[in-house]
């Protein structure tokens, strides 16, 4: 079954705020868009806002099963 797709759209930010996203981003360890995600979500719930995320596939590497192996 393919993967739910993410809506992809055009963003225009002030470069200063795209700067200190990216910032942020890179302190966490992680993208600037997954940084943005992160920061819409966070400012939804503050606002009382609730939605269902979409179920996605997990992504990497399965994970090795216990039980011996080779």
């Amino acid at each position: 079954m393919p993967a739910p797709a993410k809506k992809a759209f055009a963003l225009r930010l002030d470069p200063a705020l795209f700067a200190a996203i990216e910032r942020l981003a890179a302190a966490e360890l992680r993208s600037a868009n997954a940084e943005i995600e992160i920061l819409l979500r966070e400012a939804l719930g503050r606002r009382g806002v609730s939605f269902k995320p979409s179920e996605q596939p997990k992504r990497g590497r399965p994970r090795a099963e216990s039980g011996g192996g080779a």
